[in-house]
């Protein structure tokens, strides 16, 4: 077994990364002889800082937030996807009585969002003729998402639940529990075809690690790709096996919730990554001012793995 390794999630308690979560606690990196754990280090931002300076070995988060520690993507790859497409849900106040895709219902209202989280969220509204400043939308973190062990989807509902917010831009986890105890609805689903054109390929939950991880450990980083890969599929052939792993890590209501969630997830459950998707991940950084330059596929995906999206 090689040196202990940490795979950071910036959201433990979620969906949106069960396939890296999965992959450790089935054993798969184990069984590739590897010795991984999983660490919850938010925002984004910080565990992207944290891989940087080599004290964490992955990071399982949103693809565009690389770009917070390395600029212009110099020094980090995409090893795979957890799933396709940007998946942050728009929730709303139940009482504000929004129906699926009003997006307008969001001016003049304080919305949840972290900070590179609200990146995303802040352009999708550009796009669709929404100006946050002329139109007061106040994207914001609350004060009580902050810190680096807080799970932002959870801590979200409570936050619309108390009416500290309006609506909040969060994972699928805080999108169900607010709908479920009455108090949001889901205004957008993007994966699911809601937003303006082309919001979908904005980032994606995929799993980054090093340039130097990858020279120096080349194993590990192909290990990784057939971790998630294999928790894919088996999280596809069968979805109830999310409770099991998510029973000794997440609060019991939301354990229940978990098995729904993922089998929402499963069409999207694939590990590849596209030339298409970069383009496009990269349009959308050049647009909000994290990239300043032209990219190739090869400058943001370590190539030499791809082969192992289907193996």
């Amino acid at each position: 077994m090689t040196r202990r390794m940490i795979l950071a999630v910036p959201d433990l308690i979620s969906n949106s990364y069960f396939p890296a979560i999965a992959a450790v606690e089935l054993g798969f990196f184990r069984d590739e002889g590897h010795n991984v754990v999983l660490e919850l280090v938010a925002p984004v931002e910080r565990a992207y800082a944290l891989l940087r300076e080599g004290t964490i070995d992955f990071v399982g988060g949103s693809s565009h937030s690389a770009l917070a520690a390395f600029p212009r993507w110099q020094g980090v790859k995409l090893l795979c996807a957890q799933g396709q497409g940007m998946y942050w849900f728009l929730v709303m106040r139940a009482d504000l009585g929004a129906r699926r895709g009003e997006i307008d219902i969001v001016k003049g209202k304080r919305i949840g969002a972290a900070p590179w989280v609200g990146m995303a969220f802040r352009h999708l509204l550009t796009q669709a003729g929404i100006d946050p400043a002329a139109d007061k939308v106040a994207i914001e973190s609350m004060p009580a998402t902050v810190g680096a062990n807080v799970n932002f989807g959870v801590a979200a509902a409570r936050a619309l639940k108390s009416r500290e917010i309006d609506g909040f831009w969060a994972n699928g986890m805080g999108a169900e529990i607010a709908t479920r105890g009455g108090d949001g609805t889901v205004v957008l689903d993007v994966r699911r075809g809601d937003g303006p054109a082309g919001c979908f390929d904005y980032t994606m939950a995929s799993i980054a690690t090093t340039e130097k991880l990858i020279e120096q450990e080349p194993d590990a980083a192909a290990a990784a790709v057939r971790a998630v890969a294999r928790a894919q599929r088996v999280l596809r052939a069968d979805p109830t096996r999310a409770f099991d792993i998510a029973r000794d890590i997440f609060p019991p209501d939301e354990a229940e919730l978990i098995v729904e969630l993922v089998r929402r997830d499963l069409p999207l459950y694939s590990p590849a990554i596209s030339e298409r998707t970069v383009t496009e991940m990269n349009r959308f950084a050049r647009a909000v001012g994290i990239l300043d330059a032209p990219v190739s596929f090869r400058d943001v995906v370590a190539t030499q793995f791809t082969p192992l999206w289907n193996e």
